[in-house]
């Protein structure tokens, strides 16, 4: 059969129905001798149908191992009678799709063999010959658990130690364990709330935050060398020596959760009411059990309470959706519950709504979450002493250049340093590294301390970054992702739901509905309205536009957008952009244009999704609470107006 498949492949490629990339790895894979009968049957199914758009999908590239890891299809557009074999529970095919495009059991094996050998020579390097630690969690995805035995099975065949969860955990937790193990690294299987054909690897290092700088660099190099023969002696699992964590892990997690809470006294008397669904994914696993025990009173949403990776009851598992929170909206209009929380299927991202005074139950953006949790969280910690009530420049309120610059307004109105960072948490992560080591490197120097950092308390911790360092107090992206402490080192949606009902039992108390808390800041600091624009642009075609969209950004920038003029144009790839610390950006395709009127937009390609990305900012004075209805609805005619304008100028920058 490989013969005839070869000779397939050589005709597509002359009459140009596959790509030069495609064709290339297509006979690279057939004639590797590496394929089980599955995979190479399933080829065959592809060119029997005709699916060459299918086959060049699959096979015009190597799956990126990116700065953070890889996400793509575990499902192909097109699956196989070969792939789906016998299904197993809630439809999942018997193997993920073959392809080097596609995430199976040979890019997983690739990415492990990488990690793995990076972080060898890494530790080498450092003088430390320990053994490779790794620590794996995986959510409730389509071959999730298969892709995390697998992974584990290959680090520690070629050595390592390897530890795995007794089933799905959230992404916090990962981050949390890795620094509670003392590993060398952490990988989650996950693509977070991408849709259900989608899975991920996604990489942490010692601190527990995603690699940066030059680790990711590294890493990728090392997973770009290792050759899909090598995959071979890896397909089988062997979990002999691979470690479950005990309940104890959970236990610790769930006990640093509840250090998230600044007044845990505000729920008693509160009577706040509350609906939670974790849409089929992990958050019910750490979320649900730390409600109960600081007395939140909470309904689930029935149906989503249901791990399943089809994530039948919702068009998408993002809780930045309004859909995906419809039917917990209507479990808390029959109950008249004051929030609505949702997290994603790995549970690092919460979205909210809330009940007006009217009755009504409305939706709240990533943005405005973040200004009312900043807000509260700064002000609580003023009032508990934890930071001065004058503020201070030694603690930092970090936000990525892409959130709402009212965040910028609240922490420098409360005498805080602001410092923003690049898309993605793990900017956000390496800064409070960076403030964790430099802290300890104070207190090893002036008192003679080797500072356990992680066994140090909250408020000890406090008091100890803002004398030698920088106090981390709040860092979130608009993209629905919130932290309230360093304990773990990437975004929490367990400890997002804390904040936000603490936050929500005080305005309770205080007989303030969570909109009105807004209002009242937009009154303090203006009213700021967020919008985004996106393009979907699927497969090789597809990637190919979102790079011409970002090159021609950079050679032509636009003139002016809706009508007004561009006063100024930031290329974070070419020119030297600092933050708050005096620290050096590091390059990007980020565009940032702002506009004669005040307006502001952002440009950037997702590093999950396939889709070039708009961010679009506005601001509007406001004197009274009377003008404020009138004001929202002048600013968001005018930012629709833009975000039109914005995305058709580049749909034609696609076509140039």
């Amino acid at each position: 059969m490989s013969t005839e498949l070869l000779s397939r492949v050589d005709a597509a490629r002359a009459d140009g129905r596959l790509l030069a990339g495609a064709a290339e790895n297509l006979k690279a894979w057939i004639s590797s001798g590496v394929l089980p009968a599955w995979a190479t049957s399933s080829i065959g199914e592809l060119f029997a149908q005709g699916a060459y758009s299918e086959l060049n999908d699959r096979f015009y590239r190597y799956l990126e191992f990116g700065t953070g890891g890889m996400r793509g299809r575990t499902i192909g557009a097109v699956s196989t009678r070969a792939e789906v074999g016998i299904p197993g529970a809630q439809d999942s095919p018997q193997y993920p799709g073959v392809g080097s495009n596609m995430l199976n059991e040979f890019t997983i094996i690739r990415a492990t063999i990488g990690l793995y050998r990076y972080t060898a020579g890494w530790l080498r390097a450092s003088g430390r010959y320990d053994t490779p630690k790794l620590v794996i969690a995986h959510d409730v995805r389509h071959f999730s658990r298969r892709f995390c035995e697998l992974a584990a099975s290959t680090w520690s065949r070629l050595g390592g130690q390897a530890f795995i969860f007794d089933g799905p955990r959230s992404t916090p937790q990962l981050s949390f364990s890795v620094r509670h193990l003392k590993a060398h690294c952490g990988v989650v299987i996950t693509a977070s709330h991408n849709p259900p054909h989608d899975n991920g690897f996604k990489a942490y290092f010692e601190d527990g935050g995603q690699v940066t700088p030059p680790h990711d660099k590294g890493i990728i190099a090392e997973v770009n060398k290792v050759p899909l023969a090598e995959t071979a002696a890896h397909l089988c699992v062997d979990l002999a020596k691979v470690v479950t964590l005990p309940p104890a892990l959970d236990t610790a997690y769930l006990t640093t959760l509840e250090q998230v809470v600044l007044d845990p006294g505000v729920f008693k008397g509160s009577k706040l009411k509350v609906v939670f669904t974790p849409i089929h994914g992990t958050g019910g696993i750490s979320t649900e059990p730390v409600l109960k025990k600081i007395g939140v009173k909470y309904e689930v949403v029935p149906e989503q309470a249901v791990q399943d990776p089809r994530f039948p009851t919702v068009k998408s598992p993002n809780p930045e959706n309004a859909e995906a929170l419809s039917k917990a909206v209507e479990l808390a209009k029959a109950t008249k519950a004051d929030i609505v929380m949702a997290t994603d299927p790995d549970c690092d991202r919460m979205g909210t709504a809330v009940r007006t005074r009217k009755g009504e139950v409305i939706l709240l953006s990533g943005n405005q979450v973040g200004v009312l949790l900043a807000e509260y969280r700064i002000s609580k910690m003023k009032k508990l002493g934890l930071i001065p009530k004058k503020g201070s420049k030694s603690a930092a309120l970090i936000k990525t250049f892409v959130t709402s610059p009212m965040q910028d307004a609240v922490g420098e109105g409360h005498g805080l340093k602001v410092i923003n960072t690049l898309t993605g948490f793990k900017w956000i992560a390496a800064k409070m590294r960076a403030y964790e080591e430099q802290m300890k490197a104070a207190v090893l120097q002036k008192e003679g301390i080797a500072l356990d950092y992680d066994a140090t308390d909250f408020r000890t911790r406090a008091k100890l970054l803002q004398k030698h360092s920088t106090f981390y107090v709040f860092g979130d992206e608009e993209s629905y992702g919130y932290l309230p402490a360093d304990f773990v080192r990437d975004k929490d949606g367990n400890a997002a739901c804390l904040m936000f009902c603490e936050l929500a039992a005080e305005a309770k108390k205080a007989g303030r509905t969570v909109d009105e808390q807004l209002d009242a800041l937009y009154l303090k600091y203006g009213f700021y309205l967020e919008g985004v624009g996106q393009i979907y642009f699927e497969g090789a075609a597809g990637a190919a536009k979102i790079q011409r969209i970002l090159e021609t950004y950079r050679a032509s920038p636009p003139k002016a957008i809706d009508g007004v003029k561009v006063k100024r144009f930031r290329d974070f790839g070419r020119q030297v952009i600092k933050d708050a610390d005096g620290e050096r950006i590091p390059a990007q395709d980020l565009y940032f244009v702002e506009l004669a009127n005040g307006f502001s937009y952002a440009v950037r390609g997702s590093g999950t999704e396939p889709k070039i990305k708009f961010y679009i900012f506005a601001r509007a004075d406001v004197k009274t609470a009377k003008q404020l209805p009138g004001v929202k609805a002048a600013t968001k005619t005018a930012l629709d107006s833009a975000r039109k304008a914005i995305e058709a100028d580049a749909a034609a920058r696609a076509e140039s």
